[in-house]
């Protein structure tokens, strides 16, 4: 879940420990990133109940600190948190991410699903 934060940002609840970058959901971006925002995960709301996770990004300058695993960890949890389906259409979380964390699979839109209906929060 995310924190309200100023300008439209929200840090997202459950964030690693104090030496390491928060994540903070923009909204109104359709992103989640580390503050600076030069490390995040885009998505679209194709309908209220899909998040497709279009992509990640982390600079050179970063990468190796699990960055792009905890931007999809925030992603994940904020669609979970949801009642949302999540499309991974970004090649690091089909590749890469999913198959670390395969209990996030029950996530995944599957074309069979029938219309997922949105959580009421």
């Amino acid at each position: 879940m995310a924190k309200e934060g100023g300008a439209g940002k929200r840090e997202v609840e459950g964030s690693p420990p104090p030496e390491a970058e928060s994540i903070v959901w923009r909204e109104d971006k359709e992103r989640f990133e580390t503050p600076d925002g030069e490390a995040f995960l885009e998505y679209r709301l194709p309908s209220p109940a899909v998040m497709d996770m279009v992509h990640t990004y982390v600079p050179r300058s970063k990468r190796g600190q699990g960055l792009a695993a905890r931007l999809c960890d925030a992603a994940f949890a904020h669609a979970r948190g949801r009642g949302m389906r999540v499309v991974p259409t970004c090649s690091y979380i089909s590749d890469t991410y999913l198959p670390r964390n395969p209990a996030l699979e029950e996530l995944v839109y599957k074309d069979q699903d029938p219309h997922p209906k949105p959580s009421s929060m």
